[in-house]
């Protein structure tokens, strides 16, 4: 026997010995059976690698599992997707009435001449239901009736970035956690092969905006709850591959160590962040065989890939929402696609061209693709940007665009319980505020709370003097005549 293998020896007895704990997490990391099976109880074995989360049981009866938000990063303009205005194209080229607009804010278009843009596509109903949807959007016209469609969302925050935040977050103050956090931290993981809160982003469009990580951040809730974005070339996920000349028994070892030594500086400072940094280990390692599987399509049957319109891991829109779907299969809580690309200042029948080409049909597939595997029941799909479009022209000659817009937008639902084939709300005769049913962005985190058996009032977190929640302080409703 050599010195190394004494050494290796004399280790594994020392931790195994003073540190039994870290043997064990590892032991369960491997066979997450083992500790359920020890305590009969699935919530009192967290070294399973299974967050359980606060709401347990839940408030109520969920209709869904798992959410996934197809964010169209830009503000795509609802009155080329699904608010037709008749009144709108009817006024193209006049002055726009003054008394919509007084002391209300406006982006770009400040201290400009505002002028009527009629819509710069036809609306046509589609399915039994008659929903209006544009023929920018053939695709989605082919889900009508799974999807309801809010035309009087409003919003606070004017530009990109806050108004990003305020969506994610339900405020503009930077530092708060996203909603995927919320509903990580709320409700827990049904995996542990792979995190419970997933980011996957596409770019094509005009003046694709930055999106920051704080979007999908934990804020304040231990970073554990953060989304973990996945990249379709080179590494999927950043540092998780194992260093040249590390064997699976050698990295073990390593790992063993580490959780040992973690949880024994956490016996004396009790630090979350502790308990994170333990569990990341474990699921970095669990990963490292899940994830390869998990971005691999080419075992997708052809005329799936077709549906979608995906074939390679190209990191398109496309490919995302069928790494959607894969991820919803293996039990991913939270789900988070952008898409950038929907800033149409100007040129916006060419570029909603591009963006419609890019996300329609693919987006149309996800719905199609969770219902026939018996999944959309019990999966909540959220569709929509930050914010709306104006009703005015912005841009130069042939080439109009809208500037930013938060007194109305549409965004769409389905699946999770949500009743399909249904509209809510609407927007004035010009398109311009929400004026029947308005729906506040803390409305609509609500309801997807909501369907997943989480009252939003009774989600929150003692920080800074308050009890923080997604929805915020203010009273936020439920959509109830959206559920089924």
């Amino acid at each position: 026997m050599n010195d190394q293998t004494i050494i290796n020896a004399q280790r594994r007895t020392f931790l195994g010995h003073s540190f039994g704990l870290g043997a064990t997490a590892l032991a369960s990391m491997l066979t997450p059976s083992m500790l359920r099976g020890a305590t009969g109880s699935a919530k009192a074995a967290p070294s399973d690698g299974l967050y359980r989360g606060v709401v347990n049981p839940r408030h109520f009866a969920p209709k869904a599992k798992r959410v996934i938000f197809l964010c169209m990063a830009g503000g795509p303009s609802h009155l080329e997707t699904f608010d037709h205005k008749p009144k709108l194209d009817e006024m193209h080229g006049k002055p726009f009435p003054e008394s919509y607009t007084a002391g209300m804010p406006i982006a770009q278009l400040q201290g400009k001449q505002l002028l009527c843009q009629k819509s710069m596509i036809e609306f046509h109903r589609h399915g039994q239901s008659g929903q209006l949807i544009s023929d920018y959007m053939p695709h989605t016209a082919t889900i009508a009736d799974d999807i309801s469609i809010i035309r009087s969302m409003h919003t606070e925050q004017i530009n990109h970035d806050p108004a990003h935040t305020f969506m994610n977050t339900g405020t503009a103050i930077s530092g708060r956690p996203s909603m995927g956090a919320w509903v990580l931290y709320g409700l827990g993981a049904d995996c542990n092969d792979l995190p419970g809160f997933v980011v996957l982003t596409s770019i094509k469009g005009r003046n694709p905006q930055p999106i920051a990580s704080r979007q999908w951040s934990a804020g304040f809730l231990p970073s554990r709850f953060q989304g973990v974005p996945f990249h379709s070339s080179g590494d999927p996920v950043h540092y998780l591959g194992s260093p040249a000349g590390y064997n699976a028994s050698r990295q073990r070892d390593v790992i063993d160590a580490s959780i040992a030594l973690n949880h024994l500086r956490n016996e004396q400072v009790a630090n979350p962040e502790i308990d994170t940094r333990i569990s990341q280990y474990e699921m970095a390692f669990r990963m490292q065989g899940s994830v390869p599987e998990l971005m691999d399509i080419s075992n997708e049957p052809k005329h799936i890939l077709d549906m979608y319109g995906a074939d390679s891991a190209d990191g398109s829109f496309a490919y995302n929402c069928l790494l959607a779907r894969r991820l919803a299969e293996r039990g991913v809580r939270f789900i988070h696609l952008y898409h950038r690309g929907w800033d149409h200042h100007g040129d916006l029948d060419r570029f909603m061209k591009v963006c419609c080409g890019a996300t329609d049909q693919p987006t149309a597939a996800l719905v199609k693709d969770l219902k026939q595997r018996g999944m959309l029941d019990d999966t909540l799909i959220i569709w929509g940007g930050e914010f709306g479009r104006t009703p005015m022209f912005q841009g130069k000659g042939s080439n109009p665009g809208r500037d930013h817009h938060i007194k109305g937008f549409s965004v769409w639902m389905a699946g999770g319980g949500i009743k399909g084939g249904t509209s809510y709300g609407e927007t004035d005769e010009l398109g311009y505020a929400a004026a029947i049913n308005p729906v506040h962005v803390r409305d609509l985190h609500a309801t997807m709370l909501h369907q997943l058996g989480i009252d939003n009032e009774r989600l929150s977190i003692p920080f800074q003097g308050l009890d923080v929640r997604l929805t915020g302080v203010e009273k936020a409703k439920v959509l109830h005549d959206i559920i089924a």
